[in-house]
């Protein structure tokens, strides 16, 4: 029997009028498990033990599950106020509500393609998205969707992450806020 642990971390920055940045921790792990058998049948021993992940394993999982073409597009939304938990799927998230069409504030456009450079040292980093605020209301965070569509409000894809500010942030028409995700396997 083998048993393999994912752990994942990512980082989330933004800014709008604030200095934050929300993370939390992800490493990749494996598990092996062999059982020798003799030429009678039986178990002469068996043995299991963890594995090292290799960094260019790791760059190989984040470079595939962030092309934006493997697993499907991926793209970046706007969460309100609520806790987002391991179990939250985009179809759902009973604790918190995407922001940016039915849930204010708005911003223009759909939700946004990050573009990742390539994975090195097992990380993985995106170019800057800024999205233009055009109603008030409150941001408490963002999510990465991978595989579903740009149109808010969506449910289909996998919700990959989903990370709140250290607070939530109010914002009014005319602001913008910038935000960077770095993907890192350890």
């Amino acid at each position: 029997m083998t048993t393999d642990k994912l752990n994942t971390a990512d980082i989330v920055t933004a800014s709008c009028k604030y200095n934050t940045q929300p993370s939390d921790i992800m490493s990749v792990h494996g598990h092996y498990h062999a059982v020798c058998y003799g030429a009678d049948g039986k178990v002469k021993w068996e043995e299991g033990f963890d594995n090292l992940v290799t960094t260019v394993g790791k760059n190989f999982m984040l470079d595939t599950n962030f092309a934006n073409s493997a697993g499907g597009a991926v793209v970046m939304g706007l969460k309100g106020t609520g806790t987002a938990v391991v179990a939250d799927t985009q179809a759902s998230h009973a604790s918190w509500l995407e922001v940016g069409l039915a849930n204010a504030p708005t911003y223009t456009g759909n939700r946004q393609t990050p573009s990742f450079a390539a994975a090195a040292a097992g990380s993985k980093a995106a170019t800057a998205l800024t999205f233009a605020i055009t109603s008030t209301g409150t941001v408490a965070g963002c999510f990465i969707n991978i595989g579903g569509s740009a149109t808010k409000d969506n449910t289909t894809g996998t919700l990959f992450s989903a990370g709140d500010f250290s607070s939530s942030k109010a914002v009014i028409n005319g602001d913008s806020i910038a935000v960077t995700y770095t993907a890192t396997l350890t």
